[in-house]
């Protein structure tokens, strides 16, 4: 609750007594989870060094694990982030190959409580992160075809849809096509609207970061406005 309404320090301070807590009691799962979360906090203060150092120990805890559960494979998903935030395309698309892993577990890898991580996003979040390394023909092509998955239909999940969408847009933003960034970025707007999600609102607020003198486009300054005007916890 505190990492997502953004107070960090608080965050911080819940994972650092989690990961101390599975320590003593060598769960080696829960302290490595407890690590993964506070890894968060450095990425979301794009300390991506020491996320990646974290990810590090979370890793080599997780193999220490129950290897019928998906730590291992969330832990590699995670990574896959960092390393895309630095550039390094190569160290990513392991990482993301370690996490596909998890499609050959069963349905217990999951306990639908504090290790979620299934596969499901898998498609969504490595076109996330060729957006993030600039494989911009990589990143559309998956999107797209993540978009076809029945669970980001319309209508269904929101949030989830809605992310890719942005992500669509950041396309169109990075290719400086304005009318890629407003046709899925309206469509983002309406679903961060219709959910009142704090994190599509927060991505939304970060696709502004990426139009540069787009915004002197009048159909780009209205959706930079309506984006501006949504609620962020």
């Amino acid at each position: 609750m505190a990492f997502d309404a953004g107070r960090y320090s608080d965050a911080a301070a819940s994972y650092a007594l989690a990961a101390s807590v599975g320590r003593d009691a060598r769960a080696y799962d829960l302290w490595a989870c407890a690590l993964v979360r506070h890894a968060y906090v450095d990425m979301s203060e794009h300390r991506h060094h020491q996320a990646a150092q974290m990810l590090r120990a979370a890793e080599l805890l997780a193999s220490r694990g129950d290897q019928s559960l998906s730590t291992c494979q969330w832990v590699a998903s995670v990574q896959a982030e960092v390393y895309a935030d630095l550039g390094d395309l190569e160290a990513c698309e392991r990482a993301m190959d370690r996490a596909e892993a998890v499609l050959d577990l069963g349905a217990d890898s999951v306990n639908g409580g504090w290790l979620r991580f299934d596969g499901a996003r898998l498609a969504e979040e490595r076109g996330s992160r060729y957006v993030q390394l600039g494989r911009l023909d990589l990143a559309e092509t998956t999107l797209e075809q993540a978009l076809t998955q029945t669970a980001l239909a319309p209508g269904q999940s929101y949030r989830r849809r809605g992310a890719v969408l942005t992500d669509m847009a950041a396309i169109g933003a990075k290719r400086q096509d304005p009318e890629q960034i407003v046709a899925y970025g309206q469509e983002a707007v309406s679903l961060a609207r219709a959910s009142a999600s704090g994190y599509l609102a927060r991505r939304l607020r970060g696709l502004c970061d990426e139009f540069g003198p787009l915004s002197r486009d009048h159909r780009v300054a209205e959706l930079e406005a309506e984006i501006a005007a949504l609620t962020t916890p």
